[in-house]
């Protein structure tokens, strides 16, 4: 049985008290088996197996009872997975970092999508990076004086460290914050904002990239699979309860395995699953066109990311939302995925 449900992070019992007693008192492991597991989602493109596994019924083949929730952000999912309440989360891979490095005993089952983002920008800042490169950041500000605006999701997120990687060690220009002038934007605003004219440029995932190119005044700087190819984007980021049930572990990633081919050989489908969950202005048309980007790229292979993801993690310790770079071992659990390829 899958019961669904969408509520916000206050409203949820023991979610503000998370703030009140300290989050540390939170974590650990649980004991005890699961009769059911609560799946958390954020409503993003990136988390396509999901929408994929809720609309073809794919989680009706898990055998345990299955609850969806939907939250509004990845820090509302990383509370309520540390105080317990959820135990699968389809989020970003750098909160899963933030809750490893705070002892959450969970791991990384299976990836989500990598190479997730594109660099947008005005139609003047685009061509202008074509033909100068890094010297555009410089020559931006000698011109304006001013640097160029970008806008992005806080410190520390994917986009966020996407960013701090193009701008400090793929174009060497300089720490981002002495080369940039940051906006922390929402994706979901950041259309709305830079077709405002209040931004320069932003790194945005799909369907939002789609949206910005459409608009004649705006093109494409660069994609971040040019950027740190293969970087993961959004896990299945499952409890340590999860992982010692492995007919439980073992079934949700035989199910995102097969959302995962779903969606390669079914796009358009797969994509109007996604707009009839996501919502929020992301219509059916637009979810089949953003599919065709270089931005929608869906894994499952936890094996194929872990690379980057020790790259990222770097990025993150130095950001300071993690206090050490999270290794490969404390972050992922690779038993059940290699347990189904046998």
């Amino acid at each position: 049985m899958v019961q669904l449900s969408r509520r916000g992070l206050l409203q949820k019992t023991g979610i503000s008290a998370i703030a009140a007693t300290g989050f540390a008192g939170c974590l650990g492991r649980g004991g005890g088996s699961l009769d059911s597991v609560t799946v958390a989602y954020v409503p993003i493109f990136p988390n396509m197996q999901h929408y994929v596994m809720e609309q073809e019924g794919y989680y009706e083949d898990v055998p345990r009872d299955v609850t969806v929730e939907r939250f509004s952000s990845g820090p509302s999912v990383v509370k309520a997975f540390a105080s317990g309440d959820v135990d699968v989360a389809l989020f970003g891979i750098t909160p899963a970092m933030v809750l490893a490095d705070r002892g959450k005993e969970a791991g990384i089952l299976a990836a989500n999508s990598k190479n997730g983002f594109k660099i947008m920008g005005t139609t003047e800042l685009a061509e202008r990076y074509d033909q100068d490169g890094p010297a555009t950041f410089e020559r931006f500000e000698q011109e304006k004086g001013r640097k160029i605006r970008f806008g992005a999701p806080p410190d520390g997120s994917v986009p966020d460290i996407v960013l701090r990687y193009w701008i400090q060690e793929d174009l060497g220009v300089g720490e981002m914050a002495s080369t940039i002038n940051k906006s922390k934007v929402p994706p979901a605003r950041a259309v709305q904002t830079i077709q405002s004219g209040d931004l320069d440029a932003t790194i945005i995932q799909e369907p939002f990239a789609t949206i910005i190119g459409q608009d004649e005044r705006f093109g494409e700087l660069a994609w971040s699979g040019d950027i740190l190819s293969n970087h993961p984007v959004t896990v299945l980021f499952a409890s340590q309860q999860v992982l010692d049930d492995s007919e439980l572990a073992q079934s949700l990633v035989e199910q995102h395995t097969a959302a995962t081919q779903f969606t390669a050989e079914s796009p358009d489908t797969a994509a109007a699953h996604a707009a009839s969950v996501i919502g929020s202005g992301v219509s059916e048309e637009l979810a089949t066109t953003a599919m065709d980007s270089q931005a929608s790229d869906y894994i499952s292979d936890p094996h194929a990311i872990t690379d980057q993801a020790t790259t990222m993690s770097e990025f993150v310790a130095n950001v300071g939302n993690i206090e050490q770079p999270v290794g490969t071992e404390n972050l992922f659990a690779f038993d059940p995925y290699d347990a189904i390829q046998e």
